[in-house]
């Protein structure tokens, strides 16, 4: 773009601060910030100021925080600000058409995956738990569905195995922050070269749930492991121990040569502790041996799976 953007931002969590953060470095002029109301939070439930507004707020930038968007009232607010574009990172509010229509360049949503794979709620837990080799992120024009809108700028990385969701999630904040700042640079002419989305392609990333986070040891090993890091830092994967969750923050499959250890034994119901040692308490799972390597009990705090286990006798023990 040959002159700066003036630019409203809308997003709420750690996810969109990267971005806003591109932007108050760039040349373009953030002119307002929406967020979501200020929410009770930690143990007194004070309420608290989403990380998008405190950083908003320390640069002076009006701040807006409209229970919706589909009042007459919030939607004349934002038209009064006359902004160029305006950039939509995990806002939690629904754009009606109306919105979406009034800036100059529309609506811009960076979304984390490489779309039409992973629309919705979860793409970084999703991408991670369906052992896809690759993710990354969409720069999208906005339109009135879930996103489905044409895209614009496409970045992607590989999934290691052992990113988690949190790992994963700072990369491509990271990634989405650089993406968009691209974007807006080459705006007029990357519209203009919109992509529509392939429907054939199109899978969805469905809100997470603590009870998913349930370990089932009937499961085989390497879905077991990309569970348990996929629900890292939330809900984190559990299961029963003596009677309490036992929340399990990281695992990992085994070496080729680990696996020719004599104290496997093959035939052990799934949910069986084989073995215990510095590397970790390795389970017996319905299809292969899963090591467990960061473990948190009931009221503790999260400690190496094998420090967990000194105090107990767990070989040949059965989790549930």
């Amino acid at each position: 773009m040959s002159q700066p953007l003036r630019v409203i931002f809308a997003g709420t969590p750690d996810f969109s601060v990267a971005p806003l953060q591109a932007l108050l470095d760039s040349e373009h002029q953030v002119i307002a910030v929406y967020t979501q109301p200020d929410r009770p939070a930690g143990r007194g439930r004070k309420l608290t100021a989403s990380p998008v507004k405190q950083l908003a707020l320390q640069h002076n930038i009006p701040v807006y925080q409209p229970l919706t968007l589909k009042d007459p009232d919030a939607q004349a607010e934002v038209a009064a600000l006359n902004a160029d574009v305006m950039i939509v990172v995990a806002y939690g509010l629904i754009l009606p058409q109306a919105v979406l229509e009034m800036p100059k360049y529309g609506c811009l949503n960076i979304h984390a995956s490489l779309l039409p794979r992973w629309r919705g709620a979860a793409p970084i837990q999703r991408a991670i738990q369906a052992g896809d080799e690759k993710t990354g992120v969409t720069i999208m024009q906005m339109d009135v569905g879930l996103d489905t809108g044409d895209m614009l700028y496409k970045t992607e990385t590989a999934i290691q195995p052992e990113d988690s969701a949190q790992s994963l999630h700072d990369r491509l904040m990271t990634m989405g922050a650089e993406a968009l700042i691209a974007t807006l640079n080459d705006l007029q002419e990357l519209q203009d070269e919109a992509q529509k989305q392939d429907e054939s392609q199109v899978t969805y990333a469905e809100k997470l749930s603590k009870a998913e986070a349930q370990i089932d040891w009937s499961q085989e090993a390497d879905s077991l492991q990309r569970l348990i890091q996929a629900f890292n830092p939330w809900p984190v994967a559990f299961c029963d121990f003596e009677g309490k969750p036992l929340r399990i923050w990281q695992a990992r499959l085994p070496q080729a040569d680990e696996l020719n250890n004599e104290a496997f034994d093959k035939t052990a119901p799934a949910g069986t502790v084989q073995l215990v040692n510095k590397a970790g308490i390795w389970i017996q799972t319905g299809n292969g041996i899963l090591c467990l390597q960061t473990l948190q009990a009931a009221g503790k705090k999260a400690m190496p799976a094998y420090d967990f286990a000194q105090s107990r006798q767990l070989q040949g023990q059965k989790l549930q």
